[in-house]
């Protein structure tokens, strides 16, 4: 679940692991974007979209968005835990410190500074050299595969992270849909390769390893695919289609009715 297409990074990992998984995609198009609304709102939202995925019956659920998981993640598995485990999606802060470089985290602009980054950071990353960069527009940009406003925004976050980072941690799920993009315009002249840390790959395994299913990349790809909009069935939104793990998608079964 999430507001737009951001879950497709997690989806698409879910669908590498597991290419027999039946997967239910519930997205908010009445409802976006979460990132202005308050947090009280955007639970609320995010808990209507939770219940129309959780109304399919899916063994696990994955909140492929990092704002609903700092604010709605305590609600959301209230309502539906134990019967459905729920997974969220946190900066890949920790593992990054672990590589002891200085390292960037490109967030949306209200996840930059705010509490739930600076305490992960303090966590996870003391005595290590982190720069919070807030990406103006990009999510949105990716959202509708808006090529010249991608362009734009990642220019603007590259402009404001240190030449000398080894390391971007990708805090949007949007963000991993263009992470080549972002290596290119990061990436320095005469460094090492740059290395970019996203979630969709942990989170997919943990959402397998809570239901106790094992990966199974080779099984056949008979897995189908349903998707809600704003609770109604409905099609991938278009602008998916412009990005590889959207296209990934495109060979799952319909469900038979």
């Amino acid at each position: 679940m999430d507001s737009g297409i951001g879950l497709l990074a997690a989806t698409a990992a879910v669908r590498r692991l597991r290419p027999d998984a039946d997967l239910v995609l519930s997205l908010d198009p009445d409802g976006m974007p979460w990132g202005p609304r308050t947090p009280e709102d955007l639970t609320r939202r995010a808990v209507a979209v939770a219940e129309a995925a959780a109304a399919h019956r899916p063994e696990a659920l994955i909140v492929g968005c990092n704002t609903a998981s700092v604010h709605a993640l305590t609600a959301l598995r209230a309502r539906l835990e134990p019967a459905v485990p729920v997974i969220g999606t946190v900066p890949a802060i920790k593992p990054a410190a672990a590589g002891g470089g200085p390292f960037a985290i490109w967030a949306t602009p209200a996840t930059t500074g705010s509490p739930y980054q600076r305490n992960l950071i303090e966590n996870f990353a003391d005595g290590v050299a982190v720069t919070e960069v807030p990406c103006f527009g990009l999510a949105e940009a990716v959202e509708h595969a808006d090529e010249d406003a991608i362009t734009a925004a990642v220019a603007a976050a590259a402009a404001l992270t240190p030449d000398d980072v080894t390391t971007v941690v990708l805090g949007c799920t949007h963000y991993e849909l263009v992470a080549e993009r972002i290596r290119a315009a990061v990436q320095q002249p005469g460094r090492p390769p740059l290395v970019l840390r996203g979630s969709a790959e942990a989170v997919a395994a943990q959402a397998l390893r809570r239901i106790g299913a094992q990966p199974a990349p080779e099984a056949d790809a008979s897995g189908t695919l349903t998707v809600l909009l704003s609770g109604r069935e409905g099609a991938l939104p278009e602008p998916a289609l412009a990005y590889a793990e959207g296209q990934l998608l495109l060979p799952a079964v319909t469900p038979t009715r």
